[in-house]
């Protein structure tokens, strides 16, 4: 297994990364402070701190591809990424060689095998990397990230990976990522319910939520949604990590694949419909964890409100 290291000995490669919202721009930036060279396009201007620690901003998707040996992108969901993969002046126009593109967005896992398979026939390979840990891991460098696509693209990016995140696995090949992240959307916002559900009806019943969270923790019922998103809907402290519009397009994603593979998704269901209702009342830009209102509403009754 000697032969393949000896390109690698300069292992700093240099990287594009395309998307510099709430979750791309830290990220890039722990990859800057790990000593690669990034070549960076955004839909805003890049951030003047990434160009003041290092950063190179291109004028598009095409230059990055041109200029960088792995392209990673971050980006909304499917469309953005057909669009800056495929469409004019887009990475594909700019890959050659063995150049290797890193979607880290959470899109759709069949869509994503169709652009696995159309970047592979211009000689470059494909990585769905998908990432878990919100804003809050983006900046710590402590990601879960969820890999789809061959090892040896995975072997010569995990470098890259460790920079922005620690747990770190492929799953599979190309798609199963993508999948893997919609499995993890379905169990957060699922349990996200069960936690407000259960506030909400110790609440109603008289029983300081807050006691009654502690005293779950210690139990069979915990989890890191009790402990995070439990205290987030006893303290009302609603501003985002992840927003419920995004959870919304998630758990869509689930809901379509399990149209598509024959697969009933029950309480994935209901739990959208919850995050439906949340929108419907002006809160899509809250943090999921919000999705205890459409319970309080349904239930009259605000957790810590007392009888």
């Amino acid at each position: 297994m000697e032969p393949p290291l000896t390109p690698r000995t300069h292992h700093m490669a240099t990287i594009g990364f395309i998307g510099l919202g709430i979750m791309g721009r830290p990220m890039a930036e722990n990859l800057i402070k790990t000593g690669h060279t990034l070549f960076l396009k955004s839909r805003r201007e890049v951030p003047a701190e990434l160009i003041a620690a290092g950063g190179t901003a291109c004028t598009s998707a095409r230059e990055v591809a041109e200029r960088a040996d792995i392209v990673i992108t971050m980006l909304p969901d499917t469309p953005q990424v057909a669009e800056v993969l495929f469409g004019a002046d887009g990475i594909a126009e700019g890959l050659s060689g063995s150049k290797i593109v890193i979607d880290m967005s959470s899109i759709d896992p069949i869509a994503t095998r169709g652009f696995a398979q159309r970047i592979n026939e211009l000689g470059a390979a494909y990585l769905d990397a998908p990432v878990s840990g919100g804003e809050v891991g983006a900046k710590a460098g402590s990601l879960t990230i969820m890999v789809g696509g061959p090892e040896d693209a995975f072997a010569r990016a995990k470098p890259l990976f460790e920079a922005m995140g620690k747990n770190i696995t492929l799953v599979g090949g190309n798609g199963d990522g993508q999948t893997t992240k919609v499995a993890n959307q379905i169990i957060v916002a699922l349990t996200i319910e069960a936690v407000g559900e259960a506030l909400v009806f110790a609440s109603k019943a008289g029983a300081d939520p807050a006691r009654v969270r502690e005293a779950l923790m210690g139990g069979f019922a915990a989890s890191r949604i009790l402990e995070v998103h439990g205290e987030r809907m006893v303290k009302r402290t609603f501003d985002p990590g992840f927003r419920i519009d995004l959870h919304r397009k998630d758990l869509g994603l689930a809901l379509q694949g399990g149209r598509t593979l024959g697969v009933a998704l029950p309480n994935t269901a209901t739990a959208l419909e919850l995050f439906n209702a949340c929108a419907a009342n002006g809160g899509g830009d809250q943090d999921h964890s919000a999705m205890v209102r459409a319970l309080e509403r349904m239930a009259a009754h605000e957790i810590g409100q007392g009888k």
